[in-house]
């Protein structure tokens, strides 16, 4: 369990790096948008991310 947990860890880590290592300016223009989004529309794209990964995790197994 540990294993995969450190494994899932790991790519999520190599995943978020991608954006800021090959288009730095892209990734910082997301974020400043999203310094301008309201808490509720904040709230709302962490909710589709974490349905998204629950939803990819379930059609992996």
């Amino acid at each position: 369990m540990h294993t995969i947990l450190l494994t899932a860890l790991g790519l999520m880590l190599v995943l978020e790096g991608l954006l800021p290592l090959l288009r730095p300016q892209a990734w910082r223009d997301t974020f400043k948008r999203m310094i301008e989004l309201k808490d509720g529309q904040l709230r709302f794209v962490g909710l589709v991310s974490i349905v998204a990964g629950v939803v990819l995790i379930l059609l992996s197994k």
